[in-house]
């Protein structure tokens, strides 16, 4: 049965379900149409399949011609679960989010499968992108898999392979990104491999899908734990009066052993924040605490606080509160020059500032209208910037470096910035470093 599938896969005869059309999904559907697949994009949310059915595109960095072109040959977005039927590979791109108690909420991937459940048929392999605790694949899907009757290994396949797309970055596209592959058995393997190989450059083989599932949580805690450091180096560095950009910077030309990290006002996106703490939860079943990972969680979900101290005191120094100021935030977005706003540490910013009765505002060119984003209810437009605007602010807060900001404009126009991004280390008279 895997080498009559893999064959399919070799001739590009096979049709690809992609699960999930978000930053995931999406790039990943624009590579196997570009490459010959017939593609078929299942999402729940009738308004991206619709946009996408008309060749629109509903991120920054992804071009409504990309869409369009795919629409032109063949692509096809659906709410539709029983076109999975179809589809020879389901490879499921589903959020994986933490609930309120900091633990994994697995109900997107949970639900998916079930829906995905009755459509599911011999010669198919379902891979999971999502990230996830080790244990996942095995625990919730292959169960889920095998409910009709099919056994995983010989009449379907099933795989891990975890995502590694960076939106905004110029440097890497879903074709060049490494992609690590496990699979529940040798088979599922062989088939996982051939299934990816066709699109990207490089194939990288682990023994289990545990495996592959632990590779992706320790890139992302590597991060954490590495932002969080320097996140506390910069709080020390500051109490002594030194610019912690400026030993970082100075720190990176030793040509081995260290890897430069840059401190920010917090952690964002929908990996780095939240990825260490499935890995936290998952470690207490076995009776260990992660104290060095919870410890840089602790230290990066403090920066927002830390900003907004450094602002009070800023503000305080000229004699103003930071009640009833009015504070300009530069970027909503999580990291520069994209639009995604998931776990903005300026939104958490923002919130604060709203809560202690500053009058906050914000401009970010990626993200035009700020409406409710999770528990804050700002209704919002993005100022445009220009000498009059920045002058009519107590303060502004520099949450996200975006390559389109006039920064010497910023600089020379604001009466006070809080600089968490290391962009203004050349002026001194009106920045303060947070």
């Amino acid at each position: 049965m895997h080498s009559a599938v893999i064959e399919r896969f070799k001739s590009k005869t096979a049709v690809i379900g992609i699960v999930g059309l978000g930053y995931v999904g999406l790039p990943l559907m624009l590579r196997y149409n570009s490459i010959g697949f017939n593609v078929i994009g299942i999402d729940i949310d009738e308004v991206k399949v619709a946009r996408l059915n008309a060749g629109e595109s509903y991120i920054e960095h992804i071009s409504a011609e990309k869409i369009l072109a795919a629409r032109t040959s063949g692509f096809v977005a659906t709410n539709d679960f029983s076109r999975a039927s179809e589809c020879d590979a389901l490879i499921l791109c589903v959020p994986t989010p933490l609930n309120k108690y900091r633990e994994p909420d697995m109900s997107f991937v949970i639900n998916t499968t079930d829906a995905l459940k009755p459509y599911l048929r011999a010669g198919q392999i379902v891979s999971l992108e999502s990230t996830t605790y080790p244990g996942t694949t095995e625990e919730e899907l292959l169960p889920r898999v095998q409910e009709q009757g099919l056994i995983v290994g010989e009449s379907i396949f099933l795989v891990y392979s975890p995502e590694r797309e960076d939106p905004g970055n110029p440097n890497f596209e879903t074709r060049t990104i490494p992609k690590v592959i496990g699979g529940h058995t040798p088979a599922c393997l062989e088939v996982g491999v051939a299934l990816y190989e066709q699109a990207i450059d490089r194939v990288v083989q682990v023994s289990s899908t545990k495996a592959a599932e632990m590779t992706k949580l320790l890139e992302n805690i590597h991060r954490a734990v590495n932002i969080g450091l320097v996140n506390e180096m910069k709080i020390v560095a500051d109490r002594m009066g030194i610019d912690i950009f400026e030993v970082v910077d100075a720190a990176a030309t030793k040509p081995f052993g260290f890897t430069a990290y840059y401190p920010g006002p917090g952690l964002g996106g929908h990996c780095i924040p939240i990825d260490p703490f499935y890995l936290t939860w998952k470690a207490r079943e076995y009776g260990l605490h992660t104290r060095f990972i919870e410890l840089s969680g602790e230290v990066n979900r403090y920066m927002p606080e830390w900003v907004v101290s450094k602002t009070a005191d800023a503000l305080n120094s000229q004699g103003k509160p930071l009640n009833g100021s009015k504070i300009l935030m530069l970027g909503v977005a999580y990291k520069k020059n994209v639009d995604d706003m998931r776990e903005s540490p300026a939104v958490e910013i923002m919130g604060i500032l709203d809560k202690k009765g500053a009058i906050v505002s914000y401009s970010d060119p990626h993200v035009p209208v700020f409406h409710a984003h999770g528990d804050y209810q700002f209704d919002l437009t993005s100022e445009s910037l220009d000498a009059e605007c920045l002058n009519k602010y107590d303060a502004v807060i520099l949450a996200t470096d975006h390559a389109l900001f006039d920064y010497e404009l910023i600089a020379n126009n604001s009466n006070l910035i809080i600089d968490t991004r290391g962009k203004f280390r050349s002026y001194k008279s009106n920045v303060v470093k947070a």
